[in-house]
């Protein structure tokens, strides 16, 4: 084994990781093999050694097995996820709808004021929207990008809470403008939209905000979701900004299909 050990300091961690796993896998299933055999510890490494050194291409071999059981595993944890939050995640109190409610189609989008690449994906969104009068789009407040994007999924939020009709302008606004998404600039695009910024303090004075924020965290913590946009689509969880004909296909198989990959 002294072989695959000089060839793991060669390598970064996770592949380094990744060989080892894969060799104890090897080594298991040849052990319990060689078992039966009534052979000493020293004779079954002395086998696998000689074996492993015959025939190297069993690692890659087993590195496949070792992922294709790692995804598989995840896939049924994410399946399972999306299954157990499927109230929250498609039908909760708080979040925002854009397109139409009672669309059969629905995409769920994690997003941040201050991601560059949901700037992008504004557009793809937009136009999924207006060619598909039964797609539901459900808004997600995702703030990850520090203390500006909190404030300004705070505003959002009371937005929402107080004015739900000119969010879409809001949203837009505060989206597309240049410069850091903050409690200022989320202002100015709230009452440039036509919201009373008494409201707005009113409603950014309760706890709606942070409750708001916190079931968000909590749904993405439980998916997996680690930066944005990130989307839900039928049972599968898009990470990135994927683009408008990604998503259009997607789309399409959850309508010919009912899943999000035929």
């Amino acid at each position: 084994m002294a072989q695959l050990f000089t060839l793991s300091q060669r390598l970064c961690p996770p592949v380094v990781l990744r060989i080892l796993s894969a060799a104890a896998l090897i080594l298991s299933l040849m052990a319990g093999t060689v078992a039966a055999q009534d052979l000493n510890r020293g004779d079954v490494e002395k086998i696998v050694r000689d074996y492993l050194l015959e025939n190297p291409e069993i690692i890659a071999e087993a590195l496949n097995e070792l992922q294709r059981r790692e995804q598989e595993a995840e896939e049924a944890a994410r399946l399972q996820v999306l299954s157990d939050s499927a109230d929250v995640l498609f039908n909760s109190t708080r979040q925002v709808v854009l397109g139409n409610p009672e669309g059969s189609v629905t995409i769920v989008e994690f997003f941040d004021y201050n991601c560059g690449y949901c700037k992008r994906a504004y557009g793809d969104m937009v136009r999924l929207i207006d060619e598909n009068p039964d797609l539901k789009v459900v808004l997600k407040e995702f703030p990850v990008l520090g203390q500006g994007s909190i404030e300004a999924a705070q505003v959002a939020v009371a937005v929402n809470s107080v004015a739900p009709e000119k969010y879409g302008d809001f949203h837009e606004a505060l989206l597309l403008s240049r410069g850091q998404a903050n409690l200022s600039s989320a202002m100015a695009a709230a009452t440039g939209a036509g919201v009373s910024e008494a409201d707005l303090q009113a409603a950014m004075a309760t706890d709606e905000a942070g409750q708001t924020i916190e079931e968000v965290y909590a749904l993405a913590n439980r998916l997996g979701l680690t930066g944005t946009p990130s989307y839900v689509v039928g049972n599968e969880v898009v990470m990135g900004a994927v683009g408008y004909d990604q998503l259009t296909a997607k789309l399409s198989a959850l309508k010919n299909c009912g899943e999000a990959t035929c």
